[in-house]
């Protein structure tokens, strides 16, 4: 995801090796994985220019002949149009009312493959499937279709796509622009190629093309261009044979930057959830299990071939709330730990400000690019649930900005309306509004910047009774929404005459619509006036670096105050490590002697 307002191609952030410093991040979680049974997908839409809102789009029928409007994702640079379909799903963020699933990471790839003729930029291919497919494998159909025949606009992509049955990788890129006798692009279309996630595994990928070598004839578990590999031999990427063939090299090889600022989130997402024991099928078709650090010097930059593997086995079921707190991540316990060196101040801030690269004394170096970054746009994570009808099954677990310092709320994809706090429009990133999650959220995170080792802890005490409370309510309503889908179920269908002419049939489901908009609203509201409360309270708590004492129930009054001053306050120390270079530094003027 780049949100740029500039167009593609044409900043050296989205050329393969430069660092994409505004990247995104998605872990994929399959139903044999999962502890309810559910696939998920989760995805941190990352720029700095990108505002948190969920995109909300109710089903709609069509006139024959109608036109769809493309327009580019990020800079929102219109590109033509392609045919309308009679009738488009209702998509609520990255999610339909089937249930379908798809986010993104860009990787970049090779620059010579960029078609700025191209009419479908990867957003737009997104959510033009997400209207017209209700599986997996109707999505990566539709996208193949709709590159091929109007061209691509974006750079290489990686696309995480799940049904209620299965979970896929589907990674693509352009083949450049080559004039005709006509002038128009001979190479227009994408080469790609799609695997499944085996059920029980999961996979991670961060902005660099994970898929390697795969398996050229075995349609159920891997889909792919017929001339993925030709045209890599053909430009020059690729001479060896055809079972060799590794996506990933050919159209967007390996450099430093690609393996420490981007697959080292992926293979941190997977270090958490397997408990630092990766377990996969390798070459030879056996399980094997091999210690998460035999991978880590890969994963910081060092070596090249020791790439860790696409799908892992994790060592637990995994929740909604654990793909979330992955999302958090900052490399806390690892090499990488952004909260350890002096870079974070003397607060443990696990963030760097930009620029990403410095240099000192004729040498480069680079901070850390972690899973939870303070430029988050929107993140999720969608869960779609076989055991459930579609009218109840899908959930968008959704938040706004930074994933450490805030919250998701469970969204049904067949609400009949999206929450103010969420709703496009409200706001913007030139525009405050005090009724945005997003800004509401930013408010809360900037505070907790300034003193993080304790405020944002603070903060994380919210989140995670939030989170874990609405696991529950969800449950609830959904055995609520069942019994009016049961009772839908059994009532006769109505029909009402418009102008004699033609007749329409009432949504059977509208019942259950309204219960899950009202759940879906009215929790999104809650939680969104809890973030307003939040904020006043830390001001109160942390103004001007002091802690406050509290009462038991949280409150500041009758504590010893005396008019209004409070009577408790104490303070915080500098980490160890903040000390140790303070001292270093300038320990000969500041020494007490």
């Amino acid at each position: 995801m780049k949100r740029l307002a500039t167009t593609l191609f044409v900043s050296a952030a989205l050329l393969f090796g430069a660092f994409r410093a505004d990247a995104c991040s998605n872990v994929l979680v399959t139903r044999g994985a999962s502890i309810d049974g559910s696939n998920f997908i989760s995805y941190a839409a990352d720029s700095h220019q990108l505002f948190g809102e969920l995109y909300f789009r109710a089903a709609m029928n069509w006139e024959k002949g109608s036109l769809r409007k493309i327009y580019d994702w990020d800079s929102g640079k219109y590109l033509g149009m392609i045919p309308q379909v009679r009738h488009t799903y209702q998509r609520v963020g990255n999610m339909n009312e089937h249930q379908l699933i798809i986010a993104e990471t860009t990787y970049g790839g090779r620059a010579e493959l960029a078609d700025t003729t191209g009419i479908m930029d990867y957003g737009s291919l997104i959510y033009v499937a997400l209207e017209r497919a209700k599986t997996a494998r109707e999505a990566i159909e539709i996208i193949v279709d709709l590159a091929n025949t109007y061209g691509y606009y974006s750079s290489g992509e990686s696309f995480s796509i799940a049904d209620k049955d299965e979970v896929w990788i589907m990674e693509l890129i352009g083949k450049g622009f080559k004039a005709g006798k006509d002038g128009k692009n001979e190479n227009k279309g994408i080469v790609w190629v799609a695997r499944r996630i085996p059920d029980g595994y999961i996979c991670a990928h961060a902005n660099h093309a994970r898929i390697t070598t795969f398996p050229l004839n075995d349609p159920e578990n891997c889909l792919y261009a017929g001339d993925v590999i030709s045209f890599a031999r053909e430009m020059g990427y690729f001479d060896g044979k055809d079972e060799e063939f590794s996506f990933t090299d050919a159209y967007a090889p390996l450099d430093f930057m690609a393996m420490r600022g981007c697959e080292a989130r992926a293979w941190s997402a997977l270090n958490i959830l397997t408990d630092g024991q990766f377990t996969f099928i390798d070459e030879n078709g056996q399980e094997v299990t091999r210690d998460s650090y035999d991978y880590i010097d890969y994963a910081m930059g060092y070596d090249k071939t020791k790439r860790f593997p696409l799908f892992v086995k994790p060592s637990r079921k995994i929740s909604v709330k654990d793909v979330a707190d992955v999302m958090r991540d900052h490399y806390e316990g690892t090499p990488m730990d952004m909260t350890q060196d002096i870079g974070a101040g003397g607060n443990a801030l696990p963030y760097r400000w930009r620029p990403m690269t410095f240099k000192y004394e004729g040498k480069e170096y680079m901070n850390e690019r972690a899973i939870a970054t303070q430029q988050t746009g929107f993140w999720f994570v969608g869960q779609n649930r076989k055991d459930l009808p579609d009218v109840i099954g899908g959930i968008i677990w959704f938040g706004t900005d930074d994933a450490a310092t805030s919250y998701l709320t469970p969204i049904y994809t067949n609400t009949l309306e999206c929450p103010e706090s969420f709703k496009e429009g409200n706001g913007s990133m030139l525009e405050y509004s005090a009724t945005s999650a997003f800004w509401m959220t930013n408010r809360v995170a900037n505070h907790c910047y300034k003193m993080y080792d304790i405020m944002a802890a603070r903060v994380r005490e919210d989140i995670d009774a939030w989170e874990n409370s609405m696991i529950e309510a969800v449950k609830e309503c959904d055995a609520e929404a069942m019994a009016l889908y049961n009772e839908a179920q059994t009532a006769p269908r109505k029909k009402i005459r418009r102008n004699d002419k033609a007749q329409k049939v009432t949504d059977p489901y509208l019942a259950v619509k309204k219960h899950l908009t009202d759940f879906s609203v009215g929790h999104a509201q809650e939680i969104f006036n809890h973030w307003v409360d939040l904020e006043t309270f830390l001001l109160l708590k942390y103004v001007d670096g002091n802690i406050k004492a509290q009462n038991p129930d949280g409150s500041f009054k009758n504590n010893g105050y005396d008019k209004g001053k409070p009577d408790g306050i104490t303070n915080r120390a500098y980490t160890d490590k903040w000390i140790e270079c303070v001292v270093k530094d300038h320990g000969e003027v500041i020494e007490m002697k």
